[in-house]
């Protein structure tokens, strides 16, 4: 019987879950899939209620694992297959080549070699970045990643002859790892769902549409616009903006459950639009208002209070090209006022629903329920949103649970 832990996904979630076995006094393995630590947090702004940034929590749990001779961690890699059963998990994991070694963690020499852009994955294609870099400001583990595209295209090689020998290396290729493992830890985590798969609101089809977490990008010191929500077409700060709840939720044809965190980050998000203006006016259109606890409903009543912020219950069946240049038209039915209501702002959010990992990729041997949550099985447990939609203090929660229940299928094993 193995007497290790496997944590697949090395988010929030995965890396409380990783430190807390690990200092229970098991050995811990973290697969993740990213060149980073992290997953989604790293791309917030801040959190909801106290609105403090996410290095708060993650800096924390990253000293946790570097100072951890129990945790072993593999990143740009992927779980192909689990085998066996509880106390006895056969793994097979992937790991993907960075083309660079530890000691290269400054990229701006052989960046600078070569005029390539790539899209940014990390700021949602919000701007764009060059082949080596460096994914965000707080990456953990510190070291740059060289986009495999340029391996082939010959800028591998220029920027190879930019950087200090033994920076960079081309001939790096993918490497099996087999793992056996008493218990797994399913920490996958989530993506915002696609915007583009509800043509009623029109996103890609007008430049000032966005989507929640594109504005959280944007109100990132670190993200592409340094910190100011603007819009995409011209840069300019917009005077009104329109947000659309339950984008994809909520709905038979798209994620049929509530998502739990959208109404949460749009109040947020109205918060930063707020002290970045005191004059933009905000439009925020819901089906209901779902703020679950204390906390998050004073959150929600204070941002009642502010007279700039408008609530219209009624969902958005339409948006249409507004009259002057970029601004767009929300159409709805107002439930409450009564009548069609036509609100033209300068900028529309898209509170785009939370869809598990597993709903695109499966790893074979775990189950999943029809909407790619991950189901419980004897030894398999998931935990954060690998399990249902669920926040940043819940996840924690969910994975100190779930890293206690991986120690128990251990200990009864081996007992």
């Amino acid at each position: 019987m193995s007497g290790s832990i496997l944590v697949v996904g090395g988010g929030f979630s995965g890396l409380t879950a990783a430190v807390e076995a690990a200092e229970m006094g098991y050995d811990v393995y973290i697969v993740e899939k990213e060149s980073y630590m992290g997953g989604r947090v790293t791309q917030l702004n801040k959190y909801f209620p106290k609105l403090c940034p996410p290095t708060c929590g993650l800096e924390i749990n990253y000293k946790r694992i570097k100072t951890s001779p129990k945790i072993t961690f593999y990143n740009l890699a992927e779980v192909e297959s689990v085998s066996g059963g509880p106390g006895d998990f056969n793994v097979q994991v992937k790991v993907n080549p960075r083309y660079t070694t530890p000691q290269c963690t400054n990229c701006a020499a052989g960046a600078e070699a070569v005029a390539t852009e790539i899209p940014n994955d990390f700021n949602l294609g919000l701007n764009t970045r060059k082949p080596l870099y460096m994914s965000n400001m707080m990456a953990f583990p510190n070291q740059c990643v060289l986009d495999p595209s340029a391996v082939s295209s010959g800028d591998g090689q220029r920027i190879k002859d930019a950087m200090p020998a033994g920076h960079v290396d081309l001939d790096q290729t993918a490497e099996s790892v087999s793992l056996n493992v008493g218990a797994i830890i399913m920490a996958t985590g989530w993506s915002p769902y696609d915007a583009t798969k509800m043509d009623n609101l029109c996103f890609g089809k007008y430049d000032n549409i966005v989507t929640n977490m594109m504005v959280e990008r944007m109100a990132s010191p670190s993200g592409p616009t340094e910190g100011k929500i603007v819009r995409p077409s011209d840069k300019e700060e917009p005077k009104a903006v329109g947000f659309v709840q339950c984008a994809g939720s909520r709905d038979e044809n798209h994620l049929k459950y509530c998502s739990y965190i959208c109404c949460m980050a749009t109040l947020k998000q109205a918060c930063y639009l707020r002290e970045q203006s005191e004059d933009v006016d905000i439009y925020i259109f819901y089906i209901d208002i779902r703020s679950p606890g204390l906390k998050y409903e004073k959150f929600y009543s204070k941002v009642k209070e502010d007279k700039k912020v408008h609530f219209i219950k009624g969902k958005v069946a339409e948006v249409k090209e507004g009259s002057s240049p970029g601004s767009v038209v929300l159409v709805a039915e107002d439930t409450i006022g009564g009548g069609k209501v036509e609100q033209e702002v300068d900028l529309a959010v898209l509170a785009t629903g939370m869809q598990p990992t597993g709903a695109t990729t499966q790893i074979p041997g775990i189950e999943y329920n029809s909407d790619g949550f991950v189901v419980p099985k004897d030894g398999i447990i998931p935990c954060g949103c690998a399990k249902r939609p669920i926040d940043v203090v819940s996840s924690a929660q969910s994975a100190t649970a779930a890293a206690l229940k991986a120690v128990q299928t251990l200990v009864r094993r081996a007992g």
